[in-house]
């Protein structure tokens, strides 16, 4: 009966020592979970930055050729042109 109870409490002891290395990695998923979340918002912070930057770049430079830097006067009515077909397909969306 000794041996019995000797196993019990083995069992007990491994299975109180399952349930805190469970508790432990439960606290570490959550804790990962929390990073990458963070690390995600950080991402597309830093997307959206970049995006705006680019944008800023490319309207600097169209001012840039309609003042006649050194890019060439075609290249400033191809621009425009383009423009002009972006707005034309707006008109046509909100003409729908």
């Amino acid at each position: 009966m000794s041996e019995l109870v000797e196993i019990v409490d083995s069992l007990e002891n491994k299975v109180s020592k399952l349930l805190h290395k469970l508790e432990v990695l439960h606290q570490a998923n959550t804790k990962l979970k929390e990073e990458l979340n963070l690390a995600k918002e950080e991402t597309q912070l830093k997307e959206s930055a970049v995006q705006e930057w680019e944008e800023k770049y490319n309207s600097l430079k169209m001012a840039n050729t309609m003042l006649g830097s050194k890019t060439s006067k075609t290249e400033a009515k191809l621009k425009i042109n383009t423009l002009i077909r972006e707005l034309d397909v707006c008109i046509a969306k909100l003409a729908d």
